[in-house]
């Protein structure tokens, strides 16, 4: 394994390390704030605005991570250029 090749994949790692961080604290904090929101107002649910904003921030975290926001980076054009040029070799 190259040099290079390794701090590719520990930046990788360290992107879908974060997005599960992210996940995580997402979590943890609406049920925290469902919590709050059902012991101090019931009836008057104001918790969703956090989750559905937040929840929007959280999906484009995830496409950036594991979707389309990856399919179109400089790593994939490199990556599609190698396996271009290692079919072109196995022709010859």
């Amino acid at each position: 394994m190259t040099d290079e090749s390794r701090e590719r994949a520990k930046k990788r790692l360290d992107e879908v390390k974060g997005f599960y961080s992210h996940l995580s604290i997402f979590l943890i904090i609406n049920v925290i704030l469902i919590l709050i929101n059902v012991l101090t107002s019931p009836g008057q649910w104001w918790f969703y605005w956090v989750t559905i904003f937040w929840g929007i921030g959280l999906i484009f975290h995830a496409s950036q991570v594991f979707g389309k926001g990856k399919i179109l980076s400089s790593e994939w054009e490199e990556k599609k250029i190698q396996q271009y040029m290692e079919e072109e070799a196995k022709k010859k």
